[in-house]
């Protein structure tokens, strides 16, 4: 009965003290956005239009470097890591009604940089 109680004990001050990580994303760990491979084309759009409405997203553009491929899924990646790295790395700037992915590989490719501040 004693070991029950201690983990239990043991699993509340786990949730507790990581209840806050969950929302503030580490710090000290590089991460970027981008749009779950799941998500639906109509999704993608939206959270294009959304994300280019709040931050500058020329970098995909017709002849800039992230235009190509020209596909909804990178181009929204890049649209939402852009509005995440503008907004705080925070869980809720990237979760675009459950279409984001926070990830901690960089997602960069030829010479499209995903930025990252």
């Amino acid at each position: 009965m004693a070991k029950a109680w201690m983990c239990i004990c043991f699993l509340i001050t786990f949730y507790l003290s990581s209840e806050r990580n969950f929302i503030k994303v580490n710090a000290e760990m590089k991460t970027w956005c981008v749009a779950k491979p799941s998500s639906d084309q109509a999704a993608l759009l939206d959270n294009i239009n959304f994300a280019c409405s709040h931050v500058d997203c020329r970098v995909l553009s017709s002849g800039c470097p992230c235009y190509s491929p020209g596909n909804l899924i990178n181009h929204a990646s890049v649209a939402m890591n852009l509005y995440y790295q503008a907004n705080g790395r925070n869980y809720w700037n990237c979760n675009f009604k459950n279409s984001g992915l926070i990830v901690i590989t960089n997602p960069s490719y030829g010479n499209c940089y995903y930025d990252y501040k």
